[in-house]
């Protein structure tokens, strides 16, 4: 016999707390899919629920507890134990009607071994009854309630018992744009840099910031006179009560946050500093997917990432396509114990500020997936949240895996372009390529990876004054009437951008190539942007030739294109940089012991 709470769900309706109340599942019902801003839906469930005597089919199923719909672990019949609920209220035909959340659940009997309803319950029938609360903390009810704030002013609010002032809160699980009558309590996570905009409509600024309490996570986002006014007032994590915000479908393009909502300020939000004890307000929390996963992950996907820093790329100066501004940045090379590597790219402040030395362990929340020479990359955003060397299970274990074993494995990289802690095409010595017959191929070219030590690079033509139109970049030529003509648009610009075409000699051990380093790998070897140079030689020439000159005998990982060619009635193997990056001396090291091993038969012990 399954013993059921019985008379729970008419206490629970009149506002009275029941701790874990045992119920049964007899049904749920899929309710009008909620639509987001991207276009993807949420399913609600609404479930009915029984204590063996009354029946309760105003009861709603959280969506972050989907899956046991879905999965059928929620199933016609089964005995639950409810660990966390709360109430709320919603109009009715025009009627307020009590509503319990269920935002913790515990199957303690499949249906399926039940097989039939217990009891004979009827449905709830509740009257007009003054509402009670009591002191559960495992549980939450709510009622209506004013809420007496230290400055004097009142506002209408929704209890619930996890206040221990006058100020009473919902928990973050339970909001719905169906009421507005609510506090919540929560801890500020991530506060983004005000942002500014301007198009038809007008202009303005606006800031967003991740809100965090025990039932979940929202964003929330202030505009224009909003962002004045509580923009300093916020300090990434303390905790706060905020009040009048609305809700909306939240955009899953651009937030990782588990809610399908997220919330605006308007001009009658109340943001109050909480003072009190709050360690049962939680800090940020991290889904993590591992580095081998990425590779099956779509394009502008956003995803939690933990990884050890292998290596670093000197910060560059680059100009943002669609503005024209100036943009720092820094790639970086993780890799964790799934044995997989990424590139990743910090942007402004964190590139500028970032030092990757002794390996760091960073924790992401909201990075972006992009996709880059048939390869993946991950990249910052500004909502994104950025820790080194966080305090955190996961990374304290990633840390003994890097350390024990780690930074000596073969590593595959997912990055084609820029992930420079590993070979992304085969790794070769020049004569290795030369007895391979790299490139030799009519029409079909042939990459390798070398790590080389630059000999020089030719000055002559390495920058030139390049179309402005990004699709172009076509070399300009100067009518040295102020006007540049560019043939392939067929238009004359005032104005040109600088672009570097590096033709330079690399060398190892065993022989040396000429190589061409287009703008990107060519900014990366000599430490500044094409801009920067193309000024440096018009204002300094001596300082330019000395940049020049500061590249040579730097060592990088060169990944090369080797494709055949006919010049002059001569054949010839023309080779070009795809992609360049610093030499990660520990996977390096790795590579060249277990060449040695193979050259001279010592095969590596069992660790068993």
């Amino acid at each position: 016999m399954y013993n059921l709470t019985e008379g729970a769900l008419e206490k629970i309706m009149r506002g009275v707390d029941i701790d874990n109340p045992v119920l049964q599942i007899l049904g749920y019902k899929k309710l009008p899919r909620n639509v987001n801003k991207d276009g993807s839906a949420t399913d609600r469930f609404r479930l009915l629920i029984s204590d063996g005597q009354k029946l309760n089919s105003f009861t709603m199923l959280a969506t972050q507890l989907n899956n046991l719909i879905t999965e059928n672990i929620l199933n016609d019949y089964a005995i639950c134990k409810i660990t966390n609920y709360h109430m709320s209220s919603v109009n009715n035909s025009g009627k307020e009607k009590r509503v319990m959340l269920i935002l913790g659940i515990e199957v303690l009997v499949p249906g399926n071994q039940v097989g039939n309803k217990i009891g004979n319950p009827t449905n709830i029938e509740m009257k007009s009854e003054p509402e009670s609360t009591s002191t559960s903390t495992s549980t939450c009810t709510s009622k209506a309630t004013t809420a007496h704030y230290q400055n004097g002013s009142t506002r209408n609010v929704t209890s619930n018992c996890q206040a221990s002032s006058d100020i009473y809160t919902t928990p973050i699980a339970a909001l719905s744009p169906y009421q507005n009558k609510w506090v919540i309590k929560v801890r500020v996570t991530n506060k983004s840099p005000i942002k500014t905009w301007s198009n038809s409509r007008g202009e303005g600024k606006l800031f967003s910031m991740d809100l965090i309490d025990e039932s979940g996570e929202i964003r929330c986002t202030a505009f224009r006179d909003q962002c004045e006014k509580f923009y300093d007032m916020i300090e990434t994590g303390n905790v706060y009560y905020i009040s009048r915000c609305t809700l909306k479908a939240a955009n899953k393009q651009f937030c990782t946050l588990k809610n399908d909502y997220e919330m605006t300020m308007t001009g009658d939000t109340e943001i109050i500093p909480c003072h009190e004890n709050s360690d049962n307000i939680p800090t940020l929390q991290f889904d993590f997917c591992p580095i081998s996963q990425i590779e099956s992950k779509e394009k502008n996907d956003l995803l939690d990432i933990l990884g050890v820093v292998t290596t670093f790329n000197d910060i560059q100066q680059i100009i943002q396509r669609t503005t024209g501004r100036e943009l720092l940045k820094r790639d970086i090379n993780i890799v964790d114990d799934s044995g997989t590597m990424i590139c990743v790219t910090l942007w402004g402040k964190q590139a500028e500020d970032f030092d990757g030395s002794n390996n760091p362990i960073i924790a992401i929340k909201g990075a972006r997936v992009g996709e880059f020479n048939g390869g993946k990359n991950l990249s910052l955003l500004h909502s994104s949240v950025f820790e080194k060397d966080p305090d955190l299970p996961e990374a304290h274990r990633l840390r003994g895996w890097y350390t024990a074993v780690g930074h000596s494995e073969n590593i595959k990289s997912l990055s084609k372009a820029g992930g420079g802690g590993d070979f992304n095409a085969p790794l070769y010595t020049f004569e290795e390529a030369t007895e391979a017959r790299l490139g030799e191929k009519m029409n079909l070219a042939d990459s390798f990876t070398v790590v080389a030590t630059i000999n020089m690079i030719r000055v002559e033509n390495a920058i030139y004054k390049a179309c402005p139109v990004e699709s172009c970049k076509k070399k300009l030529i100067d009518q040295s009437t102020g006007v540049f003509r560019c043939e392939k648009c067929n238009r004359d610009y005032p104005n040109s951008i600088y672009r570097l075409l590096a033709s330079m000699n690399i060398v190892d051990a065993t022989g040396n190539r000429w190589i061409t380093a287009f703008s990107e790998d060519a900014e990366k070897i000599l430490g500044m942007s094409a801009q920067e140079l193309g000024e440096l030689k018009e204002n300094d020439n001596d300082a330019f030739l000395q940049k020049f000159g500061e590249a040579s005998f730097k060592k990088f990982i060169f990944t090369l294109r080797a494709k055949s060619e006919v010049f002059q009635d001569e054949m010839r193997i023309k080779h070009v940089c795809s992609s360049v990056a610093s030499v990660n001396y520990k996977t390096y090291l790795a590579h060249l012991i277990d060449r040695v091993s193979k050259l001279v038969h010592i095969e590596k012990l069992d660790s068993n």
